[in-house]
């Protein structure tokens, strides 16, 4: 749904399953296996670590942080749920494979099948945009949520790019705006190493959306146009360290929560900003995003603002390690609860099947 159309008189909401009730004996993390992409070997032709949000899950388990029964199970966004955001001409241009081939930036894509590209590649993203809604209406109920995979901050209502095909924050927020009383204000933190031009060009004339994105200047893709959205730009140079990083981490963070108080931050956690990153180019050490994570979750705890975390870029293997690092020290914290690991009585296999999405057809993602 557009802007325009917000303002000319909301159509009622259509009926979705990424908004079901979830139980507090589920931890607000959110995760579906289909998320890893993998498909005859062809997604190692792009940098991106189609396996690293299992990965992330794996590391968490092994600290016995959360089990299969209490995390979230994601469910695959409806084309109804895209077209809250994407224009049915851009939902059509994904039937072919030479489209999706580009915006992944993967080239042999364009010799296969379409049906094969909906479901090796085209699917597990949907099922990492149903993921970014769920966990929307999940922050809002608990305070907090994270989706270990989505991201996908390329990509805008009718183009997408940079192997981001839906525009999961665009739709998290729109969501948002739609069904929950009470949610009229967002603040976008964009810390990926990229410039978020595609949730910037969707809310580039919407003052309900405050933005605050911080990249490396120099990088990818350079979107002049998009950069009008952006209410708090902080352009970075090649190879910034820790030391610069975090004083501007905070700096930026907490003033842009002070210049507009949001009733829901969405917080863009990419770690292409990782010393060695093949596409980010900067020079921030592991030790770097962990502190950089903490500090924008006890801006808004602070605050009692709700907050939703999404994982977006990182191309190193070694990410996924800092990924589930990091959500350890939120916890260790206490900026994130798990109340969920007490279990409040239930049995897993009760809790499980109450997590679980209970659709046959839930599925995937990327970034």
């Amino acid at each position: 749904m557009s802007h325009k159309e917000d303002n000319e008189g909301k159509r009622s909401p259509h009926r979705t399953e990424l908004y079901t009730s979830i139980p507090r004996t589920c931890v607000p993390i959110v995760y579906h296996p289909d998320y890893n992409i993998t498909f005859m070997g062809l997604e190692k032709l792009h940098p991106f670590d189609a396996g690293k949000w299992g990965k992330v899950i794996h590391f968490l388990k092994e600290e016995q942080f959360i089990t299969d029964a209490n995390i979230v199970e994601a469910r695959e966004a409806a084309e109804e749920d895209l077209l809250v955001v994407h224009t049915k001409r851009y939902l059509n241009r994904l039937k072919w494979s030479l489209v999706v081939a580009t915006i992944t930036e993967i080239p042999p894509v364009l010799f296969l099948p379409n049906f094969l590209v909906q479901r090796r590649v085209l699917k597990p993203l949907r099922t990492q945009t149903g993921g970014t809604i769920m966990a929307g209406k999940l922050a809002v109920e608990r305070g907090w949520a994270i989706n270990v995979g989505g991201g996908f901050h390329h990509c805008s209502s009718d183009r997408g790019g940079g192997f981001c095909a839906y525009a999961d924050i665009t739709l998290a927020i729109k969501f948002l705006f739609e069904r929950v009383e009470g949610i009229s204000r967002a603040t976008i933190i964009d810390l990926d190493a990229h410039q978020g031009n595609g949730h910037e060009r969707d809310f580039l004339d919407d003052a309900r959306v405050f933005i605050m994105d911080m990249y490396n200047r120099y990088i990818y893709p350079g979107d002049g146009y998009a950069k009008r959205a952006i209410k708090r730009k902080v352009e970075l140079d090649w190879g910034t360290e820790d030391s610069e990083y975090l004083q501007k981490v905070e700096l930026h963070s907490e003033g842009a929560l002070n210049e507009v108080r949001p009733d829901i931050i969405v917080y863009n956690a990419g770690t292409d900003i990782l010393d060695g990153d093949p596409l980010g180019g900067l020079s921030i050490s592991p030790q770097g995003i962990i502190k950089r994570d903490e500090i924008v979750f006890r801006a808004a705890r602070r605050r009692g603002i709700p907050i939703l975390m999404v994982t977006s870029g990182g191309y190193q293997k070694k990410t996924a390690r800092i990924i589930a690092d990091s959500i350890l020290n939120l916890h260790q914290q206490g900026l994130i609860g798990a109340e969920a690991l007490e279990g409040e009585g239930s049995s897993s296999l009760v809790t499980s099947m109450m997590c679980s999405s209970g659709s046959v057809g839930s599925k995937f993602t990327a970034v």
